[in-house]
């Protein structure tokens, strides 16, 4: 039996009363046959065919009309993590025969849908993969997909529209096979990456999808309301939705989903009334939730009955860094002698932290030890540092510097503020005048402050982390700040720099954190100056380094920065490097902190203009050095 025609699913799906079926999840069938989350699922279709078949059969028999390949991850990079990359056509090849000699054995007539999941890496800015070889990768997928005979393509699963987008273009420039498109959406019906349901909708409709997708995420209640957002502001598209079983919950060491069969057949109509024509389950569905939704749908062979009401979505639990005995993890290094390296971060301008915490995440990945949070740089408003720390340290799991400047606080906020700070599981706090707010968004905004930072660092550390407020108040128990302080490596007056260094040091300064540096040497200076004056600094010194981006950035620097001079020698460099001067400037980078490691505790990256692929690759550099 050959498989029915990408004419003939486009024909179905225009004709058809009620949406067709697909199947349901693959890995959850795999993983409840004994198999690791960690082993390569896509490979079994080379080494235990058998057990895939399995699945498909499973599925076939419930009722679905689709069938999709074993394939999810077969791109090279995800198979590179196996030693597999070489196999990406046979093993794409082998999951559309597998499901074609499984259709046959079963005697039913089945469509097969090439799957196709997200690459496994992120894409530039906040990644390190350019989007042509992201195009390129999942060509090489498509075409062995397409090539073996799938009637059409499932690209499901995806949180970057940038990736999904590559993906769609790599099948249209490869075959004429109809498409898929399908993404997911956090808890707030946002996709990672912080994009609305109408915004997806809207952009995978002009991408030329064929139908434009909504699967995994949560269960069908909010995949039903996102469905409906969509349909809002695309009403002419076509649409797939293809749910979790619920929110997983971990019992007993295995991972759970609430959502039972019974529970998806009401949705199915739902699904139906909504206006989705293809539907089908994702992780945690069954055989039995398939076979459910089959029964809904055959009850109304002429269209669909009235829609499920919207259902109470489980509460999310997930583990905090909050413990009030939690102390510095950035302290435990400098005692170990590690080189430490922490990254600057701006808060959001918005409430979308998705993209912050993408870029947190690679930041991480890299080996980045800890993530330095702004408080209104420049002046400008954006997100309370304080809650951004919190979410990236428990949802990236990376600890966080916590930038507490004393200007536009009075003493009650500044130490409310700092309960607070601790009670989120913030141990790293920066103290900082901060900018004024004469040159940012609010000019007119209030300007005074109560403290200046010497104080702050003296009420943090002589008082707080003491157990007492500022009156002398008991707090309960004693806070475990690890507090840092700012210091210019070059400035003008060198007298009044050392100055103002002794006095926050003599406060309980546990550490510093310097203004970008492109001299190694004059910089290294005012440091041996001051043990001369007052013997050894006696706290780890983290020295700003501030990539050099373009020629136009570094004139800017250069001229326009206060503090900051560079090298007549970087600046040819930069300006010579044409094109490739943003990785002109990451050499240029890492080539000072090699120069400065003999005397500096860890640097303080500062990426320029959200480029978090180009600090990740700074970092892995000074890493590998370290080898």
């Amino acid at each position: 039996m050959e498989s029915l025609s990408a004419n003939k699913f486009m024909q179905l799906i225009e004709t058809s009363p009620v949406p067709l079926l697909s199947d349901g999840a693959m890995g959850t069938l795999l993983n409840a046959r004994g198999l690791g989350f960690d082993a390569c699922f896509d490979a079994l279709n080379l080494s235990s065919p058998a057990v895939v078949g399995e699945v498909h059969r499973a599925y076939i028999e419930a009722g679905s009309q689709i069938i999709q390949t074993n394939t999810f991850g077969a791109n090279r990079y995800k198979l590179a993590a196996h030693g597999l990359e070489g196999q990406v056509a046979e093993i794409n090849r082998a999951g559309v025969e597998l499901v074609r000699r499984v259709a046959l054995a079963s005697f039913r007539e089945v469509l097969i849908a090439g799957d196709v999941g997200p690459l496994g890496v992120r894409l530039a800015p906040f990644g390190r993969v350019q989007p042509e070889q992201a195009r390129q990768a999942f060509t090489e997928q498509i075409a062995a997909l397409a090539e073996a005979g799938a009637d059409l393509l499932i690209i499901e699963t995806f949180s970057d529209l940038y990736e999904v987008r590559e993906a769609v273009t790599a099948a249209r420039q490869t075959c004429d096979l109809p498409v898929v498109a399908s993404v997911t959406f956090t808890r707030d019906d946002r996709t990672l990456l912080g994009d609305s349901p109408a915004h997806v909708a809207q952009s995978l409709h002009a991408s030329g999808a064929d139908l434009i997708g909504i699967n995994c995420s949560g269960g069908p209640a909010q995949i039903w309301r996102i469905l409906r957002q969509m349909r809002a502001v695309v009403p002419d598209a076509r649409f797939s939705v293809m749910p979790n079983a619920g929110w997983p919950e971990q019992v007993g060491g295995r991972i759970m989903y609430p959502a039972n069969p019974d529970y998806f057949g009401e949705y199915a109509l739902a699904f139906c009334e909504a206006g989705a024509s293809l539907i089908g389950g994702c992780c945690g569905t069954t055989p039995g939730h398939i076979a459910a939704m089959r029964a809904a749908l055959e009850r109304q062979p002429a269209g669909c009955g009235p829609s499920a009401g919207e259902l109470s979505m489980p509460v999310e639990s997930s583990e905090r860094m909050t413990s009030p005995d939690r102390l510095s993890l950035m302290a435990q290094r400098f005692k170990e002698g590690k080189f430490v390296v922490s990254v600057e971060m701006d808060p959001p301008r918005g409430l979308s932290t998705f993209k912050l915490l993408a870029g947190a995440s690679l930041l991480a990945e890299a080996g980045a030890d800890v993530i330095n949070v702004a408080d209104s740089p420049m002046a400008r408003m954006r997100m309370s540092p304080w809650a951004v720390c919190e979410l990236v340290q428990r949802t990236v799991g990376v600890e966080t510097v916590l930038h507490f400047p004393t200007r536009g606080r009075n003493l009650l906020r500044v130490q409310g503020d700092l309960l607070a700070a601790h009670a989120l599981g913030i141990r790293n706090v920066f103290v900082v005048m901060g900018d004024p707010t004469a040159i940012g968004d609010y000019p007119d905004a209030m300007d005074d402050y109560d403290l200046v930072p010497s104080g702050l660092i003296k009420l943090i550390k002589q008082n707080f982390n003491a157990g007492v407020d500022h009156a002398g108040t008991d707090i309960g128990q004693p806070t475990a700040f690890f507090v840092g302080c700012a210091l210019n490596l070059a400035p003008q007056d060198e007298e009044a720099e050392i100055k103002n260094l002794r006095r926050k040091i003599k406060a309980g300064a546990d550490f510093v954190l310097t203004q970008p540096v492109y001299e190694p040497e004059p910089a290294r200076r005012l440091l041996t100056r001051y043990e001369e004056m007052h013997g050894p600094l006696g706290i780890p010194v983290l020295v700003g380094v501030l990539p050099l981006f373009s020629p136009r950035h570094v004139a800017f620097l250069h001229n326009e920065v206060p503090g900051v001079t560079i090298p007549e020698g970087m600046r040819a460099r930069i300006q010579n490097a044409g094109e490739g001067a943003a990785r002109e400037g990451v050499r240029l980078a890492i080539e000072l902190v090699e120069q400065m490691r003999g005397w500096a505790s860890g640097i303080y990256l500062m990426p320029q203009f959200s480029r978090y692929d180009l600090a990740a690759e700074i970092i892995e550099g000074i890493k590998n050095t370290e080898k």
